[in-house]
């Protein structure tokens, strides 16, 4: 009839009580009448002792230290105040003295990694000789990386990205809608599409839910936003591209100015922000112990400048670049440590970009035909957003889509759908793999995506 206690719930406040908690052996060691353990629950773990005594045989101290490593145990015991911290354990002022154990799943005794060295830092292990665990044999035995403190960790955090989110928005008046993932024509007007078989016919992946959120704006729903898998047929093997990650999009319609949507969008990224300072203060420590980073900042309200003054500021370092020219990723990372030193923030926001760089969708400037109103967020110099004022009037957008070489039968439906009616509006996608990846400081968008996607990888 006992209930099982979580092992980040093993405090002093809980000594002399009986207890029964479920954790994987992380480490087992003999010392002669009694065996130590580590018992973990996801990034939590606690040292547990067997002893020979009232509760304990000889064989059950053996029976103890046979169990194989990231085997399920249940525990029954007491917890006891250590009489000194105990060190590579989070729960440091507490052990959990064993009265019986029972093994409810055994694991083989040859793991394909260590978790200790999963979760070894990589310098830690240049210096003194101790193994680290490289990328690919961590994704190829993923369900075993995934256990680690550090990706447990991540992954908390990435759902509380997605949690406040929805909290932010919801509290905002927006209505959260679903996007049909097959569509009828490239949504990007682009050539990086996955193309599938659909009957006796052919569709495709879609790129963005774009032409939806336009739509749904066009049917008086005002605000909108989705959370939902995005697919690439991009061929690029960097450390920030996926050719599948989860998009968190916006649209809405608004008033006077398109910055209505952008102070919108970075208020919703600020919340965002501060929400996990306060909340995932844990997650992130444990994720610095492997990987150290500098805390992210951030300004309110957000920084925002022209694409022009970015130019300049690249010039300025020396970078040469024209003016109607879109920003290379190392220009991009660049600019963002010039912005981190003259303005000490992280993150910000980059308006007014050449129209040419810009997809057929986009509203051109009606005060310079060579820029438009479309904007860029970024992270540590790195893109996390990309987003513009929509075309609204049907004639211009065929216009626009005509320049841009797209077949108008493909998005026929797209243009009709502002030919009765629609209000100006605007918004943009966000990758949560990159947000992920940039607040926490991490050097690859694959230890941010549970199962990642790539022109290499396709399992597990």
């Amino acid at each position: 009839d006992r209930v099982l206690v979580r092992i980040k719930d093993l405090t002093v406040e809980k000594a002399d009580e009986e207890v029964w908690v479920r954790g994987r052996i992380h480490t087992s060691r003999a010392k002669g009448k009694q065996c130590f353990l580590v018992l973990r629950q996801q990034q939590f773990n606690i040292q547990a002792l067997v002893a020979v005594g009232q509760h304990a045989s000889k064989q059950m101290v053996k029976f103890a230290a046979n169990i194989t490593k990231e085997s399920i145990v249940d525990i029954e015991g007491v917890v006891r105040k250590a009489y000194q911290k105990i060190g590579g354990c989070t729960q440091q002022d507490v052990e959990l003295h064993i009265q019986r154990i029972y093994v409810i799943s055994s694991a083989e005794p040859r793991l394909p990694l260590q978790l200790d060295d999963a979760v070894r830092p990589e310098v830690e292990g240049e210096e003194d000789g101790r193994a680290t665990v490289n990328q690919d044999t961590r994704l190829d035995n993923r369900i075993i990386d995934l256990r680690t403190s550090t990706s447990q960790a991540i992954f908390c955090l990435q759902s509380g990205i997605c949690q406040l989110f929805r909290e932010t928005l919801i509290r905002k008046g927006f209505v959260e809608i679903q996007t049909p993932k097959i569509i009828s024509a490239a949504s990007e007007g682009g050539a990086n599409v996955f193309t599938v078989s659909y009957f006796k016919t052919s569709a495709y992946l879609a790129q963005s839910p774009q032409l939806y959120k336009q739509m749904c704006i066009c049917a008086d729903f005002e605000k909108v936003f989705c959370v939902g898998p995005v697919f690439r047929a991009e061929d690029s093997n960097t450390h920030r591209h996926l050719t599948e990650f989860v998009g968190l999009d916006i649209e809405m319609a608004f008033n006077y100015h398109y910055h209505e949507v952008v102070d919108e969008i970075a208020d919703t990224l600020v919340q965002i922000f501060k929400g996990l300072q306060e909340r995932f203060q844990t997650e992130i420590q444990t994720v610095s112990k492997q990987f150290p980073c500098e805390p992210f900042k951030f300004l309110e309200p957000t920084l925002r400048l022209e694409y022009r003054e970015g130019v300049a500021m690249l010039r300025e370092a020396g970078v040469e670049m024209g003016e109607e020219e879109d920003l290379s990723t190392p220009n991009e990372k660049l600019l963002g440590r010039l912005v981190k030193e003259k303005y000490d923030t992280d993150f910000y926001i980059l308006d007014k970009y050449p129209l040419a760089v810009r997809p057929f969708y986009t509203m051109p400037d009606p005060a310079n035909p060579k820029t438009s109103n479309s904007y860029d967020m970024f992270m540590r110099g790195e893109e996390i957003l990309s987003g513009a004022q929509r075309i609204h009037d049907p004639q211009l957008l065929t216009e626009r889509a005509k320049h841009h070489g797209i077949d108008l039968e493909k998005i026929k439906a797209y243009i009709d759908s502002f030919r009765f009616g629609a209000p100006p509006h605007a918004g943009g996608g966000i990758g949560l793999e990159r947000v992920t990846m940039l607040y926490l400081g991490l050097h690859n968008v694959r230890q941010t995506s549970m199962f990642p996607r790539d022109p290499k990888r396709l399992t597990p």
